[in-house]
């Protein structure tokens, strides 16, 4: 009986058995990848500010990688998609990404996150939006001081830096055509800034008010830039572009709202980098904004103070030998020592 009765229960124990082993078997692959895996905190546990650098950091290398694309135009990038993970998987790149970019000592300089050009200029927009900017009447003037030097051309072709000097500009914030557009004081000596025939209010004579109509959106402001960008033979639209929203931010007084506009449309524009050292006319050390056009082989720098986020001054240097220098040569480097609004000609601002 016990014979007979045993041959049709011997296949259902064996599934029972086998089931049984293939749960075990999960069981212990799962403690298994636990064991290999570090631990990973609950999502409630994630602090939120370095998640969120880090997730910004992330997206900024992205568009790092976009801006080395080799068109001179701007790119349109789409919206950022949004991130689709688990909370379990965010805090682990979260965790791993501190790992990556910031796990060296206090010490270990190379070890530690630095800003992107993009993340630098968005701080140094921000900054620009908080500033408080009195309007300048038209019958005001903007006076610029500053400390100079730019390279000489020689008969042969090749240049020489000329000795640092200081000088002294007044611009007409006049919005209608003019012919006398300012005056300057270099070297000692007193000169008439003019136009023949006169010129009105625009990018090569930028006033507070003209600034101040120019679209604070950064995309529709950089549209508007290249479209008024006149850029000299072998000289990329790009880089002219750049070079003309150094000079609104160095040599003009505008709104706070169209400056961090300004700031935000050079971080869109290709080729933008940061340099961790950078050095005005005045010897002064800071942050350094930087584009190289690729037609000249010239670079254009923008320096910033570290602390406070100011232009402290601008260079340009060339990047490979050219005609006009070897490389390393520096064509022109400015520092700027005072800026403010007078009601006349030769008038000094206070302080």
């Amino acid at each position: 009986m016990n014979a007979v009765g045993s041959g049709p229960a011997r296949p259902e124990r064996e599934r029972e058995d086998a089931a049984y082993e293939d749960a075990a078997y999960e069981d212990t692959a799962r403690e298994e990848l636990a064991r290999l895996l570090p631990p990973v905190p609950a999502e409630r546990d994630v602090p939120s500010a370095p998640y969120l650098h880090h997730k910004d950091r992330l997206m900024q290398h992205i568009d790092d990688d976009q801006n080395r694309t080799p068109a001179a135009r701007k790119v349109r990038r789409l919206p950022r998609p949004a991130l689709l993970m688990p909370a379990a998987a965010l805090a682990l790149a979260g965790a791993l990404a501190v790992t990556l970019t910031g796990g060296g000592t206090s010490g270990d300089t190379a070890a530690q996150p630095r800003e992107t050009a993009t993340v630098l200029l968005d701080r140094i927009a921000g900054t620009a939006a908080k500033s408080d900017v009195k309007p300048v009447r038209q019958d005001q003037f903007v006076y610029v001081k500053s400390l100079t030097a730019g390279a000489e051309m020689k008969e042969d072709g090749s240049s020489t830096l000329e000795p640092r000097h200081e000088r002294e500009v007044w611009m007409s914030q006049q919005v209608k055509r003019i012919t006398k557009t300012g005056e300057i004081r270099e070297n000692g000596e007193w000169g008439r800034m003019a136009e023949l025939g006169g010129s009105p209010a625009g990018a090569y004579r930028p006033t507070y008010q003209w600034l101040a109509s120019l679209p604070t959106d950064p995309d529709a402001l950089l549209d508007e830039l290249y479209r008024m960008a006149t850029p000299d033979e072998d000289v990329e639209k790009a880089q002219a572009v750049f070079n003309r929203i150094g000079s609104f931010l160095g040599e003009t007084v505008m709104p706070s709202e169209n400056a961090a506009a300004l700031y935000k449309a050079a971080a869109k524009i290709p080729g933008v980098t940061r340099k961790e050292d950078a050095v005005d006319a005045a010897g002064r050390h800071g942050v350094g904004i930087a584009r190289v056009d690729k037609e000249s082989g010239e670079a254009t720098e923008w320096v910033f103070d570290r602390d406070s986020l100011t232009l402290l001054g601008e260079r340009s240097y060339l990047t490979r030998d050219v005609r006009a220098g070897k490389k390393g040569d520096v064509m022109e480097k400015t520092a700027y020592l005072k800026r403010g609004i007078v009601d006349h000609y030769r008038e000094r601002p206070a302080g």
